[in-house]
């Protein structure tokens, strides 16, 4: 026991405006709003949770770290604080009800937590008696809990109350509010103070030494007293005992956070030069940049009392502060006094147990954070923090995240792109393998924040693309993932491999290529080994496995050989490199796949076959929710497409995106059905977002529809329900999910499990829509110039031959679409690949034994055009332009 006064030492530098002291515990609050508390823990009153039993010295509450608190009280073991935002947090002693929970906890409540019955109140004022707590509203009303044995909660009642209770019978809007021990005080209108609770004392001022359980007016002795103002008036209660005063002081009733960064300071520090700024000027922006809770408080958003916010509404200011922090870090003092090391350091201490998590908005769009000096002290710790965030905070940070904007998406992408880069450029990834793993979490967590995001507010998912990760290394990483198949790979580039959304399209393209290559060569190895006995003889006891996957096709029966040997295969042959043979051709070579792949495609996709239903504009097809064939040939469709992909070809898939997103498991929009259908798409969207109540009212909609020439009703069990501006959003996302998700359900679902016999799932999840439609039915950004220069000449020819200039300025002459002709004459494809035009390089050569009434010839699988050396640039004209349009360079009627 302390005689003498001593000097308490806090944790870190910090001026303490605010102290509370319980029956044996003790509350500081300092400047920036941060809390904190030592002394007996036995309810769990220090909100440091139950390892604690007692703490000797100040410690931060931890769980309302980043939480601006402007107000503490202490009861005699519980606990109460305020926010800016007008939230309580409670811990502590409940067993009468004292923490407002509606419930009763007789050990006592050990972790912080808000009050919900409080939540919409607009508190500004918490008092705590020993086993009770009132608190006061904007609007001046005044509400008690905890225990009301002696009338000290003001219900005309001696009985506890385990939530907060409006007080009765004041005049008015109350102003102020003190709690004793088991009494309480409020100041009303026209400085009229009431009393109730214990009297036996004669706390109560009314002359009496007895107990109320309901409001009594004080005798009012100060009465001659002269108050300028209501605020002049003060109230303070003891254990037994009350205070009145007068001091001229702005009113308690504002929430107000001393240590904050306001337009004032923030202008007053921006114009001072290096030899203007003072000692106690840097120790104020210290306190500011060291207090999670300060810089929070500093940029939190002007909100009107009992104003309701969105869910997931960001409550700080980025905006704000990523001007402000621009500005500061432009003055040299200010930069160099500013020092947030420290205040990372806690939050990695203690991030595990925080409730808010609005400093993890505000630090990323700090600059410092996006400078290489700071990745290791700073932005890795800060990484390490977020991960460690309970389950319920990450969620509420993940939310935000989707809600902030592109601009702020942005920068908080940047800052951990920017670590990693940094690290894959310094060669350090092996020195901090956990710290980048938390780094890539938090990627994720954005990245699956963005996706869920509104679409105005959503980033491009090629923003997430790191750059250093080279197409080398990645492949590199993809054969040892696959090949060791380990929960924790500690060795540089592994972890990367699991966050493919971070990988650019050709590295991810030459992923898929090794990995589907490196099948074919499996099937090809285990046949070799089983024809010359090298794995014994009882490894393969039935028949030699074959080395491809071989499909032998009449020219006249395209499809129905197609189909027939694709339903007797076994499934196993399907990732097997496939060879297809015409049965009037002996030689076997990549031309006949892809003229097999251009001729089966056009042929499924006609409208003759009946396998699809099509757009108004005959250009886009989708699957019939009244298929005229069984789902066994959407099952072999499937493996179609994906032989297709997984033998290099590009086919003519003319889907919406829609059938993309449902392979890769991304849900469909409205946007998916505008593209399909425009006519329709547009008039949901225009009864989603643009009418008003009159016209919905007009257009006397019903849940009744129509799709592939089929009524449905999209409310069964409610026959004609009417469409209103209160059901319209479900209307339309009803109508949308019938239309691309239900009515087809059972044919897709056969479609992509044919698809994925083929294609390896884990690796074909790697991309996007647009990139997996990209791999498959190529692009339309034509680079005809890049075409030229990525020509190479053979047997004579050079770019200034006078055929070679011939056939470009007769190449130059053809439109846009005679151009897309040559190409699919050239490589079999009229679109171009998913890398773009550097991947199509065309090799001219002479063709042999020509004459000038000889057609240019293509070798497409190799993109080899076979040119005569023409005398005239009309006759190569003529019978270039005869061959692109009649010919295909490699298919015999």
């Amino acid at each position: 026991m302390a005689t003498l006064c001593v000097s308490i030492q806090a944790p870190w530098p910090v001026l303490i405006t605010q102290v509370a002291c319980g029956n044996v515990h003790s509350l500081a609050l300092s400047s920036g709003g941060d809390v904190l508390s030592w002394g007996k823990n036995s309810h769990g009153q220090l909100g440091l949770g139950k390892a604690v039993d007692i703490q000797t010295v100040p410690l931060p509450v931890r769980a309302l770290l980043g939480v601006p608190v402007t107000q503490i009280s202490a009861g005699g073991a519980h606990t109460l604080a305020l926010t800016l935002h007008g939230l309580v947090y409670c811990c502590g002693a409940n067993n009468a009800g004292q923490l407002g929970l509606n419930r009763v906890d007789e050990k006592g409540r050990f972790g912080i937590c808000s009050v919900p019955a409080l939540r919409d109140r607009d508190i500004r004022s918490i008092c705590c008696g020993d086993a009770h707590t009132a608190v006061l509203t904007g609007n001046g009303h005044v509400y008690t809990f905890g225990e009301g044995a002696q009338g000290q909660l003001g219900h005309s009642s001696t009985a506890n109350e385990l939530q907060p209770k409006m007080v009765e019978g004041l005049d008015g809007p109350a102003s102020q509010i003190a709690c004793g021990s088991h009494h309480t005080l409020v100041l009303g209108s026209s400085n009229r103070l009431w009393a109730f609770g214990s009297g036996v004392r004669g706390q109560l001022g009314n002359g009496r030494s007895e107990n109320s359980t309901q409001p009594t007016m004080v005798e009012p002795t100060w009465a001659g007293v002269e108050v300028h103002a209501a605020s002049d008036f003060k109230i303070s209660a003891g254990w037994n005992s009350n205070f009145v005063f007068f001091r001229p002081e702005k009113s308690t009733s504002e929430l107000q956070l001393v240590g904050k960064l306001n337009d004032a300071q923030l202008q007053r520090w921006l114009t001072m030069t290096t030899g203007d700024q003072n000692d106690a000027e840097a120790e104020r922006m210290i306190r500011i940049f060291s207090s999670s809770s300060s810089l929070v408080g500093s940029f939190i958003k002007d909100i009107e009392p009992q104003a309701k916010m969105p869910a997931n509404s960001v409550r700080v200011d980025l905006q704000a502060a990523s001007e402000a922090f621009d500005k500061l870090l432009q003055v040299p003092w200010i930069r160099e006094a500013i020092n947030i090391r420290p205040l990372v350091k806690i939050l990695g201490d203690f991030s595990s147990a925080m409730k808010a998590a609005d400093i993890f908005l505000l630090l990323p769009v700090c600059p410092l954070l996006h400078e290489d000096q700071n990745v290791i002290d700073l932005v890795l710790p800060l990484a390490v923090a977020i991960t460690n965030l309970r389950d319920s905070v990450m969620e509420l940070l993940q939310g935000w995240w989707g809600s902030m904007g592109k601009a702020m998406m942005s920068k908080h992408i940047q800052v951990w792109k920017h670590a990693l880069s940094f690290l894959l450029r310094a060669n350090l990834i092996k020195d901090y393998i956990p710290e980048v793993k938390a780094t890539l979490e938090v990627l994720k967590y954005l990245h699956r924040a963005n996706r869920k995001a509104e679409k105005s507010k959503q980033v491009h998912y090629t923003d997430f693309y790191i750059e250093e990760l080279n197409q080398h290394s990645t492949m590199t990483v993809w054969r040892k993932n696959q090949g060791l198949q380990v929960q924790e790979m500690e060795l540089t580039h592994e972890i990367f491999s699991r966050f493919p959304f971070l990988l650019n399209l050709p590295s991810k393209v030459l992923i898929y290529s090794y990995g589907a290559q490196a099948t074919k060569e499996t099937h090809q190895r285990m046949h070799q080994q089983a024809i010359s006995g090298r794995e014994g003889p009882n490894v393969f006891p039935a028949e030699v496995p074959t080395p491809v996957f071989m499909l032998k096709i009449r020219r006249t029966h395209l499809l129905e050989d197609t189909f027939r040997q694709l339903g007797a295969t076994d499934h196993e042959n399907f990732p097997k490199q496939l060879v297809v043979q015409f049965v009037d051709t002996t030689n076997l070579t990549l031309v006949d796949q892809k003229d097999f792949f251009l001729r089966t495609f056009k042929k499924l996709l006609a409208p003759v076959s009946g396998m699809f239903i099509y757009d108004d504009a005959k250009t886009l097809v989708w699957f019939p929710s009244k298929p005229e064939h069984e789902t066994q040939r959407y099952f072999l469709f499937g493996i179609l497409c994906g032989l297709a992909l997984n033998n290099n070809s590009i086919v003519h898939l003319p889907f919406p995106l829609a059938m993309f997103k449902k392979l890769l498991g991304v849900k469909v929009t409205l946007e998916d059905l505008i593209e399909f259908s425009p006519v329709l798409g547009e008039h949901l969207r225009y009864t989603l977002y643009d009418s008003t109540d009159d016209d919905i009212e007009n257009l006397d909609m019903t849940y009744s529809i129509t799709w592939d020439d089929t009524e449905m009703e999209l409310a069964p069990k409610e026959m004609g329900k009417l469409v209103t501006s209160k059901n319209k959003k479900a209307f339309v996302q009803a109508y949308v999910n019938y239309a691309l998700n239900k009515s087809v359900e059972r044919v897709f679902k056969e479609f992509k499990r044919g698809f994925f016999k083929v294609c390896a799932r884990e690796v074909v999840e790697m991309f996007h829509p647009e990139e997996l439609r990209g791999m498959m039915v190529g692009r339309e950004d034509y680079d005809w110039d890049k075409l030229k220069q990525n020509t190479v000449y053979e047997s004579g020819y050079h770019g200034n031959h006078p055929v070679i200039k011939m056939f470009w300025e007769v190449f130059d002459d053809f439109s846009h679409d005679q151009k897309k002709a040559f190409l699919l004459f050239l490589t079999g494809c009229g679109r171009v690949p998913i890398l773009g035009m550097d991947q199509v390089r065309m090799t001219i050569r002479p063709r042999r034994e020509s004459s000038q009434d000889h057609f240019p010839e293509s070798l497409t699988c190799h993109a080899i055009l076979d040119l005569p050396m023409y005398q005239s640039k009309e006759t190569l004209q003529t019978l270039l332009t005869e061959a692109v349009n009649h010919k295909r360079g490699f298919w015999k009627e």
